[in-house]
């Protein structure tokens, strides 16, 4: 792999996605994780656990009031319990694999989020989508798509905190279990820290793309971002 290719395209694509992080909620892994399976996926997971991991907090530092902190606890609730599932992914999948099954994973909740009535958000569904989330966040880095279908009809803000909390509790777990097992590789934790500087860069211009969100094109922006995504994933896996 050259470093230099690697900061190239994956520095690009997470920028990218932490703009659109920075206004929907989640993004980050949905545009990265495609382009870095498809093309560095010795990187996969554990670059994109870490360089996501600054981005919650600089969304944190503006909405922490707007988190629905009474959901979240039950979030965690079934989190801790996908992480182990997660973790099985890493170890016994191939590189193949592990794409078609991020690809498809997303278009699912694209379908569901697109298609459904309101999904009720209770103690049961939260521990779900919490546990659909740990195992798909710690295998792939996109864990956002079940939470963000609790709250898709929620305010931009209220999304964003709420995720935020989600995903910076999340991905300190994901990387301290992959470290624990031995599946976070040194040029992992190498690559997260590479990319960090664009994730932030990406934050750092994403107001203007923020505000326009905010006036009820959040749900709009997720569906699109998400079905790209996967789609782009899918099709190159089956090539």
């Amino acid at each position: 792999m050259s470093w230099i290719n690697f900061l190239l395209v994956a520095g690009l694509a997470a920028t990218a996605g932490a703009i659109v992080q920075s206004g929907v909620g989640l993004g980050l892994g949905l545009v990265a994780a495609p382009v870095v399976t498809l093309l560095f996926p010795e990187m996969m997971p554990g670059s994109l656990l870490i360089a996501a991991a600054v981005l919650p907090l600089l969304v944190l530092a503006g909405e922490a009031r707007e988190a629905d902190w009474a959901g979240l606890r039950w979030a965690f609730v079934g989190r801790l319990a996908g992480t182990p599932a997660g973790i099985w992914v890493v170890a016994t999948l191939p590189d193949r694999a592990l794409g078609l099954a991020v690809g498809a994973m997303v278009l699912v909740a694209v379908a569901v989020t697109g298609l459904s009535a309101r999904v009720p958000r209770n103690r049961g569904t939260l521990i779900g989508a919490g546990l659909m989330a740990g195992a798909a966040g710690t295998a792939t880095s996109i864990g956002g798509p079940p939470i963000a279908l609790l709250y898709q009809r929620e305010s931009g803000p209220r999304v964003r905190a709420t995720l935020s909390i989600f995903f910076t509790v999340g991905a300190l777990l994901s990387v301290l279990t992959l470290a624990a097992v031995d599946e976070l590789p040194a040029r992992q934790v190498a690559g997260g820290l590479a990319l960090t500087p664009f994730v932030i860069a990406g934050f750092a211009v994403s107001g203007p793309f923020r505000r326009y969100l905010d006036r009820d094109h959040t749900r709009g922006a997720i569906l699109a971002v998400t079905a790209t995504s996967a789609l782009v994933l899918i099709i190159r896996n089956m090539l």
